[in-house]
């Protein structure tokens, strides 16, 4: 059988065109799971049970064939399996029950065994495996450790980042031993979605845009380089995406972390961002998911220019952030086909 298209183009061999898939591409957009969720109020159990998640990770897929199947889970899923309970209300976001904010609460953490706690991540990857076979690739993903410290920290969502910034300044100790355990943890996390099924992994650290760059040094980039490090061990051939909400700043930071591709917001210009960054890292991204309000001649004339941008780069079409909600199934669509037929448009450039 051979390599899917994106999985291909994240190792960066010649393909006939970038693939496409949409970050978020399954949920609040789509009426499909606007009903299951209507059955299944509760957000863990559409995420944990693993006939629920198998059934939405596929709907994007049944809709409109994007090239990547993304698990439909969240970067908090792990947290019970360390002792950290947690919960996601529509319109709230993400709860903590009891936030981590001192030596004792930390070493009562438990190292995760994703085989023993998230034994439905496994069964739903290896699902999607065989279901998609070498029609799409299947990719796993992660939250990095600035970001689910700065959840476990604060409690929930934050504006200012206030509670964890707090802790950085003040009790730099502590939160070094709590990034340091969750990049063991999530590297075990990662290299158990890839024996899974995972072909391709993504690493969200969606909050490091809220760091200023010597903090992103000292907070984050060592512990995203560290979860890489600890998967390239093992995995070394799988490809490894980073996103950063926000990271226009940092992007040749990000560079350092040993990903294989950045993914990139809509701040900065797809030329722009592969200027700054070696030839030898690919990109994904930068199309503003707020054009996906606009008309399919929008659409297309977007991803034309971001895919002539990228030209000469192992480039993945993607958004820039996840699609949002409300967004018109139909603009979704078009915005894949874009993607697919792009080449057909362009050929005469290239």
């Amino acid at each position: 059988m051979s390599d899917t298209l994106l999985l291909r183009a994240a190792r960066g061999e010649s393909v006939e065109r970038p693939p496409v898939w949409m970050m978020r591409q399954a949920g609040r957009y789509m009426k499909t799971y606007r009903d299951l969720r209507d059955r299944y109020p509760s957000f863990r159990e559409r995420s944990e049970n693993p006939d629920l998640s198998y059934e939405i990770s596929m709907q994007p897929f049944e809709a409109f064939q994007p090239d990547g199947v993304i698990l439909f889970s969240d970067i908090l899923t792990p947290l019970p399996g360390m002792g950290i309970d947690f919960d996601i209300l529509e319109n709230k976001g993400p709860q903590i029950g009891d936030p981590i904010r001192s030596i004792s609460q930390f070493s009562a953490l438990r190292h995760l065994n994703p085989a023993e706690s998230l034994p439905f991540v496994g069964e739903v990857l290896g699902r999607l495996r065989q279901t998609v076979g070498n029609q799409a690739a299947v990719l796993g993903f992660v939250g990095a450790p600035w970001t689910l410290a700065a959840y476990v920290v604060e409690g929930k969502s934050s504006k200012n980042y206030a509670v964890v910034k707090a802790m950085a300044f003040c009790e730099p100790e502590l939160l070094h031993k709590l990034l340091n355990h969750f990049a063991e943890s999530i590297a075990s996390y990662l290299r158990y979605q890839i024996d899974s099924g995972a072909q391709v992994v993504q690493m969200f650290d969606s909050w490091a845009g809220q760091l200023s760059p010597i903090d992103y040094d000292t907070f984050a980039a060592p512990y995203q380089k560290k979860v890489i490090d600890l998967v390239k061990q093992t995995h070394p051939h799988t490809p490894c995406i980073l996103y950063i909400s926000g990271s226009a700043g940092v992007l040749e930071r990000m560079a350092h972390t040993g990903v294989d591709i950045i993914s990139l917001d809509w701040t900065v210009d797809m030329a722009e961002a592969c200027a700054r960054l070696p030839k030898h890292i690919g990109v994904q991204g930068n199309v503003d998911p707020g054009l996906l309000f606009g008309t399919p001649d929008m659409i297309q004339a977007r991803v034309d220019d971001t895919v002539r941008k990228a030209r000469g780069r192992r480039h993945i079409l993607n958004l820039g952030h996840g699609i949002l909600p409300g967004t018109p199934e139909e603009n979704g669509a078009a915005f894949l086909r874009a993607g697919k037929c792009v080449m057909d448009r362009l050929r005469g450039e290239f």
